[in-house]
């Protein structure tokens, strides 16, 4: 089986479905901004998360479009809001929207995908209290998103962040809407409340593989393969579990060079590779790829409940792909 191939085939369906909510809005401008990203590409792995979750349990994929439409959309105004927040120069190889719209536009680019994404929830064709479970749990999710975001900028001035905290961070940053995702996918597609409870155990698994592997990408990957500033992390000082590991076991001049480095937004190019080179040299690379497999290992034990089809294969294979990805 294809990955790349099944994801494709997936997306090409999602994107037509996400560009009539993006066109024909006026002021055309806001508009321009607030589909720069989402009709830019990207991976599309939340809403095909949630076709294929829909898939796994014999549901009609039809049926959880408008979420799937909503999740990419709430994924976006995430994107938009952070790069302002990160001062992040590029996203998928393009300019970011703060930086080819301005930053108040770029605010309300992402309020304006915020609202889209409600407004897309309401085409969701189950009676009123699935509707209000979806809904609720959308909610819950931005919440804790927001939530999560803010303990990631709290952490940047934060000498020492422990292991938990890093991972309660992720687990709402990022992993809640891949749970989501996969889990909404289920109860949309009818499935069974342990089937439900699998596929949300496997989303969140699989969030957490997926920003571990994120977060060390950004500091090992080229500019041209990640379409993203590089060593943003180093130099604002986030709080990685490479960089959590990192700092909590350098002693002597490995502890000065990160007090020195690490957090420091005019670090040089070199000074960010020396700061890398002490992450690989501690061997906390290699802890943080470990946990990541460790992680991706959980999600595919979760699916062992589900009945064999090709969405269950495609779900084992994301599981393999969000710790081997490039980008």
């Amino acid at each position: 089986m294809d990955l790349k191939q099944e994801l494709s085939k997936r997306a090409d369906i999602f994107n037509i479905k996400l560009g009539e909510y993006l066109k024909n809005g006026q002021p055309k401008t806001l508009y321009d901004a607030a589909s720069h990203l989402p009709m830019a590409g990207g991976k599309r792995l939340r809403p095909c998360i949630s076709m294929i979750s829909c898939e796994s349990v014999m549901g009609d994929v039809k049926r959880v479009m408008p979420f799937a439409v909503a999740l990419e959309l709430i994924h976006n105004f995430t994107l938009v809001h952070d790069d302002i927040m990160d001062k992040s120069h590029l996203r998928r190889n393009l300019p970011t929207v703060h930086i080819k719209f301005g930053e108040p536009t770029a605010i309300l680019a992402g309020d304006l995908l915020f609202t889209k994404a409600f407004e897309v929830m309401h085409e969701i064709s189950d009676d009123n209290s699935v509707f209000k479970q979806m809904n609720s749990g959308l909610i819950n999710c931005i919440r804790d998103i927001c939530e999560g975001q803010q303990m990631d900028m709290e952490f940047e001035k934060k000498h020492d962040v422990s292991e938990k905290e890093y991972l309660e961070m992720i687990r709402k940053k990022t992993a809640v809407m891949f749970k989501f995702s996969a889990e909404g996918g289920a109860i949309l597609g009818g499935g069974k409340k342990e089937e439900i409870r699998a596929l949300r155990e496997y989303g969140e698994y699989l969030g957490l593989a997926f920003q571990i592997r994120d977060d060390y990408l950004d500091m090992s990957s080229d500019e041209g393969t990640l379409g993203k500033d590089i060593g943003n992390d180093i130099r604002n000082g986030k709080k990685t579990l490479i960089a959590v590991r990192s700092i909590s076991n350098a002693i002597g001049d490995d502890r000065k060079l990160l007090e020195k480095i690490f957090g420091n937004v005019d670090a040089s190019d070199q000074d960010v590779k020396r700061v890398y080179d002490l992450f690989k040299n501690m061997k906390s690379i290699e802890y943080a790829k470990n946990a990541a497999l460790d992680y991706s290992n959980k999600a595919k034990v979760t699916l062992s409940m589900l009945d064999d089809s090709d969405a269950k294969q495609v779900l084992i294979e994301l599981a393999d792909y969000s710790i081997t990805r490039e980008k």
